[in-house]
């Protein structure tokens, strides 16, 4: 071969040198990575410190103390649960250097969860706030015996209660999911409802722990998940939350606000025990559109103890919330934002406080959705019962998730083009300019008619015959078809002999990459 002249060899390193730089190509399959935090149905954002209204003002002594409650069984797990969530097992990290600190001071306190936690302000998907109701542990009277005063009996979860996949052993039976009655072996329906139930469908079975005055009582303590029953000879019988017959919760008060009974911004727990006392035909038509049925247990607490949330753990009256547990893990740290009637009905009291997830209940439902327990008694049951209220939620999650950290490291889509090259390879769709019984013939994946065959050859031929003045042909489309050339089109020779440019050959190069791939 003959050596190459030295302006050609000056023209080869010019166009050597002048090669662009392609992208870098990434690994395919993507390596596998930790996605950021996913919380169904939620909204979130980090947000700082600073920007938390109330933070620097909380007592967080008083917090710290009921995370510390919750880390109990939390320091104590091994292995992940059967149905992980967002939060999975990543307090056990914060909980186990909490577990070694017992601190007495507000401001360490609050330096902790700042240096093991970050907030993100949280929501349902499309809303700004969150919403919170209250509960109690109603402190009732009742009798071990039936009497003409005590006619109504508290049940424990009967045996022939079955739900696919939990043993009669569990601790407590889910609050969603379809619960059986079980007849014999193996036919499975639908348990008796609230109404089968109150007209004596379990009676005189040996499951009456104890007897209430009436239904009403009994209907607050289902609400609530657990009750104080204080006994004639002065001894109290302490019952929580076992079972349920597996309908879904309906709360009364919507029913009295639909009907027009109270008025929304006038409705409470006292409201409607007002009522159904003042009303009680009325009051048996009401309780029974709610079928959900409550079953307890007796559980050995004295009356100084707190009552025991579904985590487990003794509950503390003002720091404790329960959450959706389908979202949730119980000890995640919550602070909450809002104005609430705490003094009165009528008051708007800041309430900025730091709050544990430690129990739940049916009718709490939603990333933002907490129910405040306030203690035991009747003014806790006040308070309690005339909260239904919008409020700002802030998650706070252990720093090992930070979804900003884990966001950097996602991979991301590639790049656009570039609004011209955009323009030199279009994306057509070849079905929309054809016509329509053409389209629809190879849709179907059958031949084209004659017509339509016809005029697609003939438009063809016309494409590329010259027209006799010597300009290009160009097809015009008649009143039945239309082709797919709407305008001139130049011949091959026509085409300028022009080098592409620099960010044509790099999108050709990459397109050609990519389609080898």
């Amino acid at each position: 071969m003959a050596p190459l002249s030295a302006f050609a060899a000056q023209r080869a390193h010019k166009s050597h040198s002048a090669r662009p730089h392609l992208p870098n190509i990434r690994a395919v399959p993507y390596p596998r990575l930790a996605w950021p935090l996913e919380i169904s149905g939620s909204q979130y954002a980090p947000v700082a410190w600073a920007d938390i209204a109330g933070w620097s003002g909380d007592d967080h002594l008083a917090g710290y103390k009921a995370f510390r409650v919750s880390c109990r069984p939390i320091a104590a797990q091994r292995k992940p649960a059967s149905d992980p969530k967002a939060l999975g097992m990543s307090l056990r990290d914060p909980c186990w250097i909490a577990k070694g600190l017992d601190l007495t001071e507000g401001a360490r306190a609050k330096a902790f969860f700042e240096e093991h936690f970050l907030p993100l302000r949280i929501s349902r998907l499309g809303e700004g706030e969150g919403f919170v109701t209250g509960y109690y542990e109603p402190v009732i009277d009742g009798s071990r015996t039936q009497t003409d005063v005590y006619t109504v009996p508290v049940y424990r979860r009967p045996s022939n209660l079955f739900v696919r996949g939990t043993s009669q052993s569990s601790a407590g039976l889910p609050n969603k999911g379809q619960v059986y009655r079980k007849i014999g072996r193996r036919k499975l329906v639908p348990y008796y409802d609230r109404a089968e139930i109150e007209d004596g469908a379990i009676a005189g079975r040996g499951l009456e722990i104890c007897w209430l005055k009436n239904q009403t009582d009994l209907l607050f303590t289902q609400i609530q998940g657990s009750a104080r029953v204080k006994l004639e000879d002065g001894s109290t019988i302490r019952i929580n939350y076992d079972a349920h017959n597996g309908y879904p919760y309906t709360p009364v008060g919507r029913i009295l606000i639909e009907r027009n009974i109270i008025p929304k911004d006038q409705m409470s727990m006292q409201k409607i025990r007002e009522w159904m006392e003042q009303n009680p035909d009325g009051a048996n038509e009401l309780r029974r559109q709610n079928r959900s049925y409550v079953f307890f247990r007796e559980v050995n607490l004295s009356d100084k103890d707190e009552a025991v949330g579904a985590q487990g753990v003794p509950l503390t009256p003002g720091r404790s919330i329960a959450v959706d547990k389908a979202l949730h893990v119980y000890g995640t740290p919550f602070f909450i934002e809002g104005e609430l009637p705490i003094e009165s009905e009528l008051s708007k009291t800041p309430f900025r406080r730091l709050m544990i997830a430690q129990d739940t209940g049916s009718a709490i439902v939603g990333p933002a959705r907490a129910d405040l327990y306030f203690g035991a008694g009747a003014e806790a049951g006040k308070v309690s019962g005339r909260m239904r209220h919008n409020a700002r939620f802030a998650i706070l999650i252990p720093k090992s998730l930070d979804p900003v950290a884990r966001g950097r490291k996602m991979p991301v889509p590639d790049e656009r083009p570039s609004e011209k090259i955009a323009k030199l390879f279009p994306q057509v769709d070849p079905l929309k300019d054809q016509p329509k019984d053409q389209a629809k013939d190879q849709k179907n994946g059958t031949k084209p008619t004659d017509a339509s065959a016809a005029a697609g050859s003939k438009a063809a031929v016309g494409a590329r015959e010259p027209a006799k003045n010597g300009a290009p042909a160009t097809v015009a489309p008649s009143a039945t078809t239309r082709t797919a050339v709407a305008k001139p089109v130049p011949l091959p020779e026509a085409r300028p002999n022009i080098a592409p440019s620099r960010e044509v050959r790099r999108h050709r190069h990459y397109r050609h990459i990519r389609r080898v791939r």
